[in-house]
């Protein structure tokens, strides 16, 4: 079986090698498997559930991605579209023998005269776009890891630090080119495909890959931050709780005020797991402290804090280019995510119980933590709910399980089950709230209902426009509607 898998596997190369040829821009390029750009666009992440692929093209132009959609299409070959690698769920297993089409060389940045918004190829990330707007004293919404490509993240919705400026990246969104499962080329905007325009802002990855995008920026009011983070034990849990269930207000906390907290364990600070909040704050020092007066009251056993340029923020907190958790260091990674209205004491004390099961019973996931993230929530609330597919608005916080671990079928089952229970007892804080599970963090084991909504009109519309715009469910390996 494995020789007749392998032979399939070199005449798919062989016909890939000869019809991309004569097809593809001269400045594209096709790798194969021992090559150092093979093997550089086909290391993820995350090592769990990870693609396979016969062919690596680096396209020079939106042209090369249509036609490397067709030629798979001919040859019945599944293909995937890949920038920085960082999507991990299970439906990603499923490609097997396609074709990689590493859109990470689409990457060029044109800003427009009015300076009031730029085109970004597809290929671009976080730490770019930050990074060449900050010079023209400009900033946008992008996600809170900068490693992280920008469309992608915004096919899901799209979180991040600005988010009380500027709402989510997907609502930042004015214009896509994009290639349907077909390899056609589209414009998609309100005017022009305007229903999958709908879509590709909280489905995006059903629909189609993204090769441009026309998106808004905006004048940099705010060039420093302010993060002061604050460490406690299990004994001030319930206080805690109670400052950061205040500072989010109901989901009526300022613009300026993000606030990151973890449950984390490191056995040479001590046997039980702790409690650390990170305030990243929009301005001065001065007035970022006038949020964290509670949290210093409550006497935590560690305390840090810095002013830093936006575009040094992300390093400076560990969600940088450079940050280990951005590294591909070849461990798996699983999130299991959930949208909250508020902390629920309870159910907190009993997550931090699941979880320091899980790193005393499973050393091998030591390194991984619970998040409870909550970011300002008014701005991207003031977009209607029907006028995009991104279905969670009414959620004020974010919260999951990041298992991290060595690769192993045993330890990603550990994953999958600690991973139900703790968002189990999450959900149970809420009762008679459905289940909301943010798209971009879903581990595959979700609903369709939970990840693009529990509207019966929302989900009729999804499945309809799939059923036009992909019949074939050629974009099926992201978390598909079904």
């Amino acid at each position: 079986m494995a020789r007749r898998e392998s032979d399939d596997s070199f005449a798919q190369i062989t016909r890939i090698q000869r019809d991309l040829r004569f097809r593809l821009n001269p400045r594209a390029q096709v790798h194969f498997w021992g090559s150092a750009v093979y093997d550089s666009a086909t290391t993820r992440w995350s090592a769990a559930y990870n693609p396979d692929f016969v062919a690596v093209v680096v396209p020079a132009t939106t042209e090369d991605v249509a036609v490397s959609v067709k030629l798979a299409n001919m040859l019945g070959v599944p293909f995937l579209a890949v920038n920085r690698g960082h999507g991990s769920t299970v439906d990603m297993s499923r490609c097997r023998h396609g074709i990689n089409i590493y859109i990470r060389s689409l990457d060029s940045i044109e800003f427009a005269e009015d300076g009031q918004s730029a085109l970004f190829g597809g290929g671009v990330y976080g730490d770019q776009v930050v990074r060449s707007l900050a010079v023209r004293g400009k900033a946008t919404a992008t996600g809170a890891c900068t490693c992280v490509g920008l469309i992608g993240p915004g096919l899901g919705g799209g979180f991040g630090r600005y988010q009380g400026f500027y709402g989510l990246i997907a609502d930042n969104i004015l214009e896509m080119t994009v290639v349907t499962a077909e390899g056609s080329i589209v414009t998609v905007n309100n005017r022009q495909n305007a229903d999958l325009f709908w879509a590709m802002r909280g489905a995006g990855h059903n629909f189609g890959i993204v090769t441009q995008i026309k998106y808004k920026i905006y004048e940099d009011v705010v060039p420093n931050w302010w993060i002061a983070t604050y460490q406690f034990t299990k004994e001030k849990m319930d206080q805690v709780v109670e400052v950061l269930n205040h500072l989010n207000g109901n989901g009526s906390q300022p613009k300026e005020l993000t606030t990151y907290t973890v449950l984390a364990f490191d056995r040479q600070v001590s046997d039980e797991p702790f409690i650390v909040v990170t305030i990243y704050y929009a301005g001065s020092a001065t007035a970022g402290q006038r949020y964290t007066q509670p949290l210093l009251n409550l006497d935590p056993v560690r305390i840090t804090n810095q002013t830093v340029p936006y575009p040094e923020l992300a390093d400076a907190v560990g969600t940088g280019t450079s940050s280990p958790v951005c590294q591909q260091s070849g461990n798996s990674a699983a999130t299991f995510p959930i949208g909250l209205l508020t902390f629920n004491t309870t159910s907190i004390h009993r997550v931090y119980d699941i979880y320091f099961s899980l790193v005393t019973n499973h050393p091998d996931f030591t390194h991984s933590i619970v998040q409870l993230e909550a970011y300002p929530v008014e701005k991207l609330r003031s977009v209607d709910p029907e006028t995009t597919a991104y279905a969670h608005r009414e959620d004020n916080l974010l919260v999951s399980l990041l298992s991290l671990y060595p690769p192993s079928s045993s330890n990603d089952m550990v994953a999958l089950e600690y991973g139900r229970q703790i968002r189990d007892a999450f959900h149970a804080g809420q009762p008679g709230r459905q289940l909301n599970a943010y798209v971009n963090y879903a581990s595959g084991n979700e609903t369709v209902e939970q990840m693009y909504g529990h509207e019966d009109w929302r989900l009729e519309k999804l499945r309809r426009l799939k059923g036009e715009w992909d019949p074939r469910g050629r974009f099926g390996f992201y978390h598909p509607i079904r």
